[in-house]
C-alpha cells in the first residue's frame, strides 16, 4: 500500500508535569449553584489543606442528604458502589452525561487537552503473510511495532506523530493496538484481568492534570461536582497506591466503571476461561479484550482490529457508541477496522477509510463517500446497507449491479482507478493540501507523546507480576487433594514390615508419590507454555519487561516446592505407615 494519510487525534489526560498545564490562560468565575451551609464549610476546610492532602479528600453526599468528608485512599466498598451508581446508573444513558460533566470541569478552568496528529506518507509494507498465532504484518502493526520485524519484511515510507519520528517517543505507550484475538489468562477473573492491566499501565499524566485542575479551581473559587471530584481523585491516586503497595483495592473504581459501561458486571467475578477451562462467553471475552487495553489504560489513540468478531449487533453498537462518546467528549481518537458492520454501527462513525487490494480507495467524512462513488457511476440502492455496498463496489464480481449509466457500456473500474479518482475528488484534494503543510513541532504539547517506556517503575511492575503469579499458583493447586487420595489408598498405619507383600505396598506408595511429583511438574510446564501468548502480547504492548515476568515465576517455585513437600509428607507419611522415627 502506498498512499498519504492523515489522522488527527487528541489525547486525554496526558501530561508530563503540572507546569505543562499552566500555559493556558483564563479561568471561569465561581459557580452559580447554591451550596448548603454544611457543604460550603466543608469545601472551605478542604481548600485550606495542602495540595497533596487536598487531592486525597472529597465530599460524598449520601442518599439521605448528609455530607460526609471521606479519604479516597481509604474508601470502602459501599461508598465505592454509591459513587458509581451516582455516576453511571445506566451505561447507555448516563455514561455520556458523566463524560460531559468531566469535560466541563476541565474546560471551566481553561486546561487544554493535548492533541496528536499521526501521519503516514508513501507507506509501503511488503511481506509474506504468516498464518498462525502471530499477528499479520499490517499498517497498524508497523505503526505500533507490535510485530517483531522479520528480515524479509520490506517497509518504506514515513510515519510521524506530531512531526516526530517513531524513534523519538514510545508508540506503544502513546497509542494502543487491540487485536482481534482474545488472548487472556483463563484462571483470572474479569475483574482481576482489568485490575492487573490498570496496575501495569499506570495513570500516565492524569495525576498531574488533577493537581493543576485543583490548583486552578481554588484560584478561581470554583467548587466542582462532588461525585466527579471523588471519581477523578479515586481513579488516579488509588492506582498510585496500587503501585506503592500490594493492595488490590487500589484501582477498583476505574475497574468497576469499565465493567459497567461494557456490560460485564454480571460476570466480573467469573474466570475468563480458555479451551480447557469453562469461563465467560465469547462475546464477553471480546469485551474483556477491548477493555483490558482500551479503557483502563492512559493511552490516547486506539487502533482496533475487527473487535466485532463474535459479538452480536446490539453489543457492537453499545461498544462503538461508548467509544464515540469518549472520542467526541474527551477529544480522543479511535481507528477501528470492521467487516460488514450493521447500519446502526456504520452510522456511528465520523470518517471512513476504505481499503481494497492494498490501496486507499476513499478516506474522509462518512457523508461524502456515496457522493464519491456516484461521481464514478455507481449508486447504492435504497434498501442496501452502505457498508455492504462499499465492500462490493470494488469487487469484479459485484460491481456491475451498481452501475447507474444504463445507456453507456459498463467496464470494470479497478481499485487503482478508484484511488486515482479519489485524488481528484474534493475530499482527496483537501487531504492532499493538508498533508502538504508539515506539522509545526513548536505546537506539540509536551504531554502529547509518551517517552517513558513503561507506565510505572520497574519495582512496581515486579510487584504486580509477583501478585499475579501467586494468585495463579493458588488457583492451580491440586497437590493437597492428591495427597489425601494417596493417604486413603495406602492407609496402613500399623502394617508390619516383615513380608514381601507389605514391602510391595510401601514401594507402591513411594512410586505413587514420585509419579505425583512428576505430574505436578508437568502440569507447571503446560501452564507456563499456555501463558506464553499472553506474555508475548503484554511484553510487546510494554506492560512489563521480560525479566519482571520471569523472576516471579522462578522465585515463587522455590518456596512452593518446599511447601508441596511438607504438605505431601505431613498428610501421607504417617498415614501410610512409614517409619515414625524423626531421623527417617
Amino acid at each position: 500500500m502506498e498512499h498519504g494519510n492523515l489522522n488527527k487525534a487528541t489525547s486525554s489526560f496526558q501530561v508530563s508535569s503540572s507546569s505543562i498545564w499552566r500555559d493556558a490562560s483564563g479561568v471561569f468565575s465561581r459557580n452559580s449553584f447554591e451550596e448548603d451551609d454544611e457543604e460550603a464549610l466543608k469545601w472551605a476546610a478542604l481548600e485550606k489543606l495542602p495540595t497533596y492532602n487536598r487531592l486525597k479528600k472529597g465530599l460524598l453526599i449520601t442518599s439521605n442528604g448528609e455530607v460526609n468528608e471521606i479519604d479516597v485512599t481509604d474508601i470502602g466498598a459501599q461508598e465505592r458502589k454509591h459513587v458509581l451508581e451516582r455516576l453511571v446508573r445506566d451505561a447507555e444513558e448516563d455514561n455520556e452525561k458523566f463524560l460531559l460533566k468531566l469535560r466541563e470541569r476541565i474546560d471551566r478552568v481553561g486546561i487544554s487537552i493535548p492533541t496528536i496528529e499521526a501521519r503516514f506518507e508513501h507507506l509501503n509494507v511488503e511481506a509474506e503473510a504468516y498464518v498462525g498465532s502471530r499477528a499479520l504484518p499490517t499498517v497498524l502493526n508497523f505503526i505500533f511495532n507490535t510485530v517483531e520485524l522479520d528480515p524479509d519484511l520490506k517497509v518504506s515510507g514515513r510515519v510521524t506523530y506530531n512531526g516526530h519520528g517513531m524513534n523519538e517517543f514510545v508508540p506503544q505507550r502513546t497509542a494502543s493496538y487491540i487485536s482481534q484475538h482474545d488472548v487472556h489468562i483463563g484462571e483470572m477473573t474479569v475483574r482481576e484481568t482489568f485490575a492487573f492491566s490498570a496496575r501495569c499501565q499506570g495513570v500516565g499524566s492524569r495525576y498531574d492534570l488533577l493537581s493543576e485542575l485543583s490548583r486552578r479551581e481554588i484560584a478561581a473559587n470554583i467548587k466542582p461536582d462532588p461525585i466527579i471530584d471523588i471519581y477523578m481523585k479515586f481513579m488516579d491516586i488509588l492506582i498510585i497506591k496500587a503501585t506503592a503497595s500490594e493492595s488490590q483495592e487500589a484501582n477498583q473504581m476505574m475497574t468497576e466503571y469499565v465493567l459497567k459501561i461494557l456490560g460485564l458486571e454480571i460476570c466480573a467475578d467469573i474466570v475468563v476461561g480458555d479451551q480447557m477451562l469453562r469461563g465467560i462467553s465469547g462475546g464477553q471475552r471480546k469485551r474483556v479484550t477491548a477493555g483490558g487495553e482500551m479503557l483502563v489504560g492512559p493511552t490516547n489513540a486506539l487502533f482496533m482490529d475487527e473487535i466485532s468478531s463474535g459479538l452480536d449487533s446490539s453489543t457492537t453498537v453499545q461498544i462503538i457508541k461508548c467509544l464515540r462518546q469518549i472520542v467526541h467528549i474527551l477529544d480522543g481518537t479511535a481507528v477501528i477496522s470492521l467487516l460488514q458492520p450493521e447500519p446502526e454501527t456504520y452510522e456511528l462513525f465520523d470518517d471512513i477509510i476504505l481499503l481494497s487490494d492494498g490501496q486507499i480507495v476513499y478516506q474522509g467524512p462518512r457523508e461524502f463517500v456515496l457522493e464519491f462513488f456516484e461521481s464514478m457511476g455507481f449508486r447504492c440502492p435504497e434498501r442496501k446497507a452502505v457498508a455492504d455496498f462499499l465492500q462490493e463496489v470494488t469487487s469484479r464480481k459485484d460491481q456491475q449491479q451498481y452501475w447507474i449509466h444504463k445507456d453507456e457500456p459498463y467496464s470494470f473500474v479497478t481499485v487503482n482507478e478508484f484511488a486515482k479518482a479519489f485524488q481528484c475528488f474534493h475530499v482527496g484534494r483537501e487531504l492532499r493540501d493538508e498533508l502538504a503543510v508539515p506539522f509545526d513541532k513548536t505546537k506539540n504539547h509536551p504531554a502529547a507523546l509518551t517517552t517513558n517506556k513503561y507506565g510505572v517503575n520497574k519495582k512496581e511492575l515486579l510487584k504486580a507480576n509477583f501478585s499475579r503469579e501467586y494468585l495463579l499458583m493458588k488457583r492451580n493447586a491440586f497437590l493437597a487433594v492428591m495427597a489425601v487420595v494417596a493417604m486413603t489408598v495406602f492407609l496402613r498405619t500399623e502394617m508390619l514390615k516383615d513380608s514381601v507383600d507389605n514391602g510391595g505396598v510401601y514401594t507402591g506408595a513411594l512410586f505413587f508419590s514420585i509419579v505425583m511429583v512428576l505430574f505436578n511438574g508437568m502440569a507447571d510446564i503446560s501452564m507456563n507454555v499456555a501463558k506464553l501468548p499472553i506474555f508475548y502480547k503484554q511484553r510487546d504492548l510494554l506492560f512489563y519487561p521480560p525479566w519482571a515476568y520471569a523472576i516471579p515465576s522462578w522465585i515463587l517455585k522455590i518456596p512452593i516446592t518446599l511447601a508441596e513437600v511438607v504438605v505431601w509428607v505431613s498428610i501421607t507419611y504417617y498415614a501410610v505407615g512409614f517409619d515414625p522415627s524423626i531421623g527417617r
